[in-house]
């Protein structure tokens, strides 16, 4: 057979299969091991392909924050009420524009179940809040604000909540065994229970389909041979994003073009085109996630300004908001603006993310003279200090809306530390989906066989972000893609 591309294999064309099951999912992440979970639950026979050496994907290396609310008993627990329609319109209001408000619906409704599902699955979360400005907490505890949902704007819509889910892990150390990793370990655990297999180093090139049209198998390339797998009732994408793809994000989302954040190298946007190559419709491909590169605990201390030294968004916000502000809405330029006292307030807090602090860039004895070193237009950075400093010394911020417990007038010695260019990030969009996480051809019906979950298809998230969101999104969808592929 002649090497597989990205377009569809005739069936027919394929003399013998190499492996066999009822359904074939092709990634083990968190999309990929949620699908094989249900499939498997649903009576299927299943086989999980891996491009790499084992299982865990982009999942195992992230923080682990799951998005749940609702009311989930993890939120009771540590005193929290919440609700769906509060749920549903916080994430409609933050996600956007554009949200696909049936999947947005479907999740906040199944959240509580979502959660109890994870947690029956082995997922352990500890009844502790984490209240401190930050990316994530330094510590095991399993409840933490991850989206803004406590600042302005989105404290004036409605009741605040936190719902940031995290999954307990010991002698915790992002990138190699944070929350991620004790998400996967116990799901991966549960699929094989069940009778899950899995293939390794296999690398998907394209899909097989019959004369109808349906998807009904997978080649692939291991160590340059060809592999087929044949797919008895269905197939699920849950390849990831492309953010690791330079030609797909110059095309789509060219403002993180060299600055993948987040992400892994297997992130090639590949179940994307094969699903494009069947006519699949996308949506979305121009959002991102930006992080922002710098402590949250120094950020809320101060004032961030833009080239032309206004602030423009409040610095107690969720960091992933001031990195696409950042990013999309100020040319990537920002600083931040400290005294000294608040600066050494904010490198002795406690912190998950301390290898983010700066060094102050420029330092000066008056914001006229700190103004002239960072090279601001005679002024600017004046006007913005006072203006900031006279409604703080009543502890309010009419302007942008920080909240009153990190409103301090700015005082001398003053510093700048500069954060342009500080911004990375992954994609957000990808294939079109339904809520029973059917692909969908462009003309609006589902591509018969084929189903995906996670980054490469467009979630929850169309435009905003909330850390969880990719893998709540991804785990939720992907069960439900794992049981529309068994029937």
């Amino acid at each position: 057979m002649a090497d597989a591309t990205i377009n569809p294999i005739s069936a027919a064309d394929i003399t013998t299969w190499d492996y066999e099951a009822d359904v074939v999912v092709a990634g083990y992440g968190i999309s990929g091991v949620t699908a094989a979970i249900e499939a498997a639950r649903a009576g299927a026979e299943v086989l999980v392909l891996e491009r790499t050496g084992g299982w865990g994907g982009a999942a195992s290396l992230a923080g682990g924050f799951i998005y749940l609310g609702g009311g989930t008993p993890l939120q009771k627990a540590c005193g929290f009420d919440d609700t769906v329609d509060n749920m549903k319109t916080f994430m409609k209001a933050a996600l956007g524009p554009g949200t696909d408000d049936a999947k947005i619906d479907a999740y906040c409704e199944g959240s509580v179940d979502h959660y109890n599902w994870l947690v029956d699955a082995g997922v352990p979360f500890k009844e502790s809040f984490w209240g401190q400005p930050g990316w994530e907490p330094p510590y095991d505890d399993g409840l933490m604000y991850s989206g803004g949902e406590n600042a302005a704007p989105f404290n004036t819509l409605v009741e605040p909540a936190p719902r940031g889910h995290l999954p307990q892990m010991a002698d915790k150390k992002t990138g190699e065994k944070g929350g991620g990793y004790m998400l996967m370990k116990p799901l991966v655990e549960t699929a094989e229970k069940l009778g899950v297999r899995a293939e390794y180093d296999l690398r998907v090139q394209t899909v097989a389909v019959d004369e109808s049209g349906r998807v009904v198998g997978i080649v692939a390339k291991r160590y340059g041979k060809d592999v087929t797998i044949r797919a008895r009732k269905g197939v699920v994408l849950a390849m990831g994003s492309f953010a690791y793809n330079d030609e797909m994000v110059l095309s789509n989302a060219p403002k993180i073009f060299g600055h993948p954040a987040a992400s892994i190298e297997a992130h090639d946007g590949r179940a994307i085109q094969i699903g494009q190559a069947l006519g699949a419709d996308t949506a979305h491909m121009d959002a991102t996630e930006v992080a922002f590169f710098c402590d949250p605990q120094l950020m809320v201390r101060g004032i961030l300004v833009n080239g032309r030294g206004q602030r423009y968004i409040p610095e107690d916000t969720y960091p992933g908001r001031i990195g696409q502000a950042t990013l999309f809405q100020q040319d990537n330029q920002a600083f931040l603006i400290i005294d000294e006292a608040a600066y050494e307030e904010g490198i002795n807090a406690e912190s998950s993310s301390a290898q983010l602090r700066a060094q102050p860039t420029w330092v000066a004895e008056t914001v006229e003279e700190l103004e002239a070193e960072m090279g601001l237009s005679a002024g600017t950075l004046q006007s913005t200090v006072d203006l900031y400093n006279r409604h703080a010394a009543t502890g309010s911020d009419p302007v942008l809306g920080k909240k009153p417990e990190w409103v301090k007038p700015i005082v001398g010695p003053f510093a700048a530390i500069d954060l342009r260019g500080h911004t990375g990030g992954f994609t957000l969009g990808g294939l079109k989906t339904n809520v029973n996480s059917e692909v969908l051809h462009v003309s609006g019906e589902p591509i018969p066989g084929l189903f995906a979950a996670g980054r490469c298809t467009s979630g929850v998230c169309a435009g905003g972000y909330a850390s969880g969101t990719s893998l709540g999104d991804g785990s939720f969808f992907g069960r439900r893609a794992g049981i529309s592929a068994a029937r």
